[in-house]
């Protein structure tokens, strides 16, 4: 078997999210633009009370959030964890003004209207308050990737508060799988993840 050349990782930095925030939208406009637009991919909205963020993702975003995506699936199968996927679910609720497409998000247990929790990647620097929109919605947790940091945060009355161990994913931190998130190649990732947590910690 021949052996795979080494190529030298890109220079994510030079790979910037494309955005526009238009304002004084109304709900009505926000549902209008979403039905025009239909199914088609290639770009996320956020809107908060008269707010529309419309963001097409990079590569080096959409890298990213598939990655933290499959160690958190990983996680689940591992440990027998009720977990179905629904990706960038587009989430609206009309008398709060608020509305979102995660870059994944997850219900975990029975199904609900809602999901359990979210994952963000913050690549480029501006945009809406992506946890006010959260909090609106009532997301129990929100995972959020910015700077090549992970952290996790729980909605606890009317606020996310951030903590070191997620809630609804018993057992696991963002540093651990923040400390999966360096390799280049997904499927090499996934297996160290899968090893990891397969492995019993010693008492």
């Amino acid at each position: 078997m021949s052996t795979a050349p080494v190529l030298a990782p890109p220079d994510r930095s030079l790979d910037p999210d494309q955005r526009v925030i238009l304002q004084d939208i109304d709900w009505w406009q926000f549902e209008t633009f979403l039905a025009i637009r239909g199914d088609r991919a290639g770009v996320r909205v956020t809107y908060l009370e008269g707010q529309l963020e419309i963001m097409s993702p990079s590569r080096s975003h959409e890298f990213y959030k598939t990655l933290i995506g499959r160690l958190l699936e990983t996680y689940a199968e591992e440990n027998g964890i009720f977990f179905n996927g629904y990706g960038s679910l587009t989430m609206r609720n009309a008398p709060k003004l608020r509305g979102i497409e995660p870059d994944e998000c997850y219900v975990v247990g029975a199904e609900k209207e809602n999901p359990d929790l979210a994952v963000e990647v913050i690549w480029t620097r501006g945009g809406l308050d992506k946890l006010d929109v959260y909090r609106g919605l009532g997301v129990r947790e929100v995972w959020i990737w910015k700077k090549e940091k992970l952290k996790a945060y729980e909605l606890r009355g009317d606020a996310y508060v951030e903590i070191s161990k997620s809630v609804v994913m018993p057992g696991l931190t963002p540093s651990f799988i923040e400390g999966f998130l360096d390799y280049e190649d997904q499927t090499e990732a996934v297996r160290k993840f899968r090893r990891a947590v397969a492995t019993p910690s010693p008492s």
